[in-house]
C-alpha cells in the first residue's frame, strides 16, 4: 500500500475508533447498564456519572500497562534469568556479571559527568538567553534561532557537529570549524578532538547543551514574563541595579520553574545514547548506560546484563520522576 494512503487510512481508523469508543461506551453506559430511566433513574446516573471517568482513563491506561509497566516487568525477568540455559533463573548474577565490568563503571562515571554539567548548562544558558531576548529588538528572531535545534533529532545533530569535529591530514583544508580555527590561531596540527579521553566527553556534551538550551529558554522566558511587574519597580524604586533584579527577585519566583527545567533535562540526560552512538559509539573512554545496554543486548547477545543495565537506568530516573510528579502536585495545591 501506498504510504500516504496508508498513513491516511491509520488516521482514519485511529480517530474513528476513538471516536467510535467513547460513543458508543457511554452509550451502553446511560442506556444498558445504569438507565437513565425508571424507579432508579437518580441513582443510576449517579453510579454512572462515577463510572465515566474510567471510560475515559481506560484506553490510557491499557495502553500504559502494555508499553510501559509489561515491558518493565519483562526486562526485569530477562535480568534475573540466563537465555543461552532455557531462561533458567540465575537470580542476580547477571548484576553481579555487569558489576565486575570495567566498561559499566565507566559508563556509570560518564553518566554522573553529564548529570552534573549538562543540566546545569543548559538551564544557566536557557535562563540567560531568556532574560536577554526579552530585552533586545530582534528577541523573536534570536529565540528562533536558539530555539531552531530542538527540531533535530539526536542523531541529525551528532552528524553537524562530528562534522564541526572533523580532522583532514596536516597540510589539507580543514572542514571542521573547530580544526579550522585551531590553525588559524597557531596550532600546529589538527586534533582528532572526540579521542582525547575525558575531553571528548565535554565535546559530546556540548550536542546535547545546544539541544537542550532552546527548550530551557523557552520555558523559562514563559516563567519570567510572569514575574508581577509591581515587585521589579519596587526593587528598581529601593535602587537595585540589573543584577540585583535578575539574582534576588527574578530568579527567586521562578525557582520552581528552574527546578522542573533542570529535572526534565536530566532524564533526557540519564537516557541520552543517540548522539554517543553517533559520534564514538562508547569508544575513547565516552561510553554512557544507554549505549552500554545497546551493545551488551543487541551486539553481544548477553540479554542478561543488557537487561540488568537498562533496569539501572530506569532505577535513577525513577526517583526523578516522583519528585517531579511530587513538585507538580505541591504547585496545583
Amino acid at each position: 500500500m501506498d504510504a500516504a494512503l496508508l498513513g491516511l487510512v491509520t488516521i482514519v481508523v485511529g480517530v474513528g475508533g476513538c471516536v467510535g469508543y467513547f460513543y458508543f461506551s457511554n452509550l451502553i453506559l446511560d442506556k444498558f447498564i445504569f438507565p437513565a430511566s425508571g424507579p432508579n433513574a437518580g441513582r443510576n446516573i449517579n453510579r454512572a456519572n462515577l463510572v465515566r471517568p474510567w471510560l475515559f482513563v481506560l484506553p490510557a491506561v491499557l495502553a500504559l500497562g502494555l508499553y510501559l509497566a509489561y515491558p518493565v516487568v519483562a526486562t526485569f525477568w530477562l535480568s534475573v534469568t540466563d537465555r543461552s540455559q532455557d531462561d533458567a533463573f540465575v537470580g542476580f548474577a547477571n548484576y553481579s556479571k555487569m558489576f565486575e565490568d570495567a566498561k559499566f563503571w565507566e559508563a556509570l562515571r560518564n553518566n554522573m559527568m553529564w548529570l552534573i554539567v549538562v543540566p546545569a548548562a543548559s538551564t544557566a544558558f536557557g535562563l540567560l538567553a531568556a532574560q536577554l531576548t526579552d530585552r533586545i529588538r530582534w528577541g523573536s528572531i534570536a529565540k528562533s534561532l536558539i530555539f531552531m535545534p530542538m527540531a533535530i533529532s539526536f542523531v541529525g545533530a551528532a552528524v553537524i557537529w562530528k562534522l564541526v569535529y572533523d580532522a583532514r591530514p596536516e597540510g589539507t583544508e580543514q572542514i571542521g570549524v573547530l580544526n579550522a580555527l585551531y590553525i588559524w590561531f597557531g596550532g600546529s596540527d589538527p586534533q582528532q578532538w572526540l579521542t582525547i579521553p575525558f575531553w571528548n566527553n565535554f565535546f559530546l556534551m556540548i550536542v546535547l547543551v545546544w539541544i537542550q538550551t532552546g527548550f530551557a529558554m523557552v520555558i523559562l522566558s514563559a516563567a519570567l514574563r510572569g514575574i508581577p511587574e509591581e515587585t521589579v519597580e519596587a526593587a528598581i524604586i529601593d535602587g537595585a541595579n540589573p543584577f540585583q533584579i535578575f539574582f534576588k527577585i527574578k530568579v527567586p519566583q521562578i525557582m520552581p520553574t528552574i527546578v522542573v527545567v533542570w529535572t526534565t533535562i536530566t532524564i533526557v540526560v540519564l537516557k541520552v545514547f543517540d548522539i554517543v552512538f553517533a559520534m564514538t559509539n562508547g569508544q575513547w573512554e565516552t561510553q554512557v548506560l544507554a549505549n552500554y545496554m545497546y551493545d551488551k543486548m543487541f551486539r553481544g547477545l548477553d540479554w542478561g546484563v543488557g537487561s540488568a543495565s537498562a533496569m539501572i537506568i530506569m532505577l535513577l530516573v525513577t526517583p526523578i520522576l516522583v519528585w517531579n510528579v511530587y513538585n507538580a502536585r505541591q504547585e496545583m495545591k
